[in-house]
């Protein structure tokens, strides 16, 4: 397991959006937006089990997550890793929530019996810090 540097703990535990990569059975990729956490050394994110990203980890735990800082957009990180553990039920409900509070401010609101929340080991982790400042200009 690649251990996670400060910044890029930083960048999980805040409120900030990543993109999840995951294989298709033809080996192309497929990518989606998702909250994501720490928990412990894992990366964690969870998804409905009918979601095309659930049955990719199903069948090949490998993945690809991307995240940017929402305040900062150059100050970003990438963690290649594999699934090596779900929680369900009540037990996935615990961190769906706190993963929902930092991002809404409120419990997640769909309790349905298919949540899935992925424990990912970081297997190649970097991260970058590039010089520029964000001011877009109004088009």
């Amino acid at each position: 397991m690649a251990a996670l540097p400060d910044e890029v703990r930083e960048l999980f535990e805040a409120a900030n959006y990543a993109h999840v990569a995951t294989l298709m059975r033809d080996g192309s990729p497929h990518s989606v937006a998702v909250w994501t956490g720490l928990e412990g050394e894992h990366v964690v994110f969870f998804t409905q089990r009918t979601s095309q990203k659930a049955r990719n980890l199903e069948r090949d735990p490998r993945l690809a997550i991307s995240i940017t800082d929402h305040d900062n957009p150059y100050n970003t990180a990438r963690v290649r890793g594999a699934v090596v553990a779900t929680r369900t039920g009540d037990e996935a409900l615990e961190v769906i929530d706190r993963l929902s509070d930092k991002y809404t401010g409120e419990p997640f609101p769909m309790r349905g019996p298919d949540s899935i929340l992925y424990l990912v080991e970081p297997r190649k982790v970097s991260s970058m810090q590039l010089p520029f400042e964000h001011r877009p200009s109004a088009v």
